[in-house]
């Protein structure tokens, strides 16, 4: 009787333990070695992959200059042009 209750809890232990744990190891070893060739081959070379994975240490920025555009000389002149106007219409 005892023997029995054994072979059935073995059997049990089996069918819902040790056959899923064997099933999921089975889909998730191929899954990660499959993974890790695609890591090493090809993923590491590609640039937004190392931007993600944080291999690529960002470049420093450099300080935009002040005079850098047609617009920025447009918005100066204006502000020196309004500082002569006020310097001309407030001297005597």
């Amino acid at each position: 009787m005892a023997s029995r209750c054994l072979a059935a809890a073995s059997e049990a232990a089996v069918v819902f333990l040790i056959r899923p744990i064997l099933a999921i190891v089975f889909v998730f070893t191929p899954l990660l070695l499959g993974w890790y060739v695609a890591w090493t081959t090809v993923l590491v070379h590609v640039p937004l992959v190392q931007e993600i994975a944080g291999l690529r240490p960002k470049k420093p920025s450099k300080p935009k200059p002040a005079n850098r555009g047609r617009v920025a000389k447009f918005y100066r002149n204006q502000a020196e042009a309004a500082q002569r106007n006020c310097k001309s219409e407030g001297a005597p």
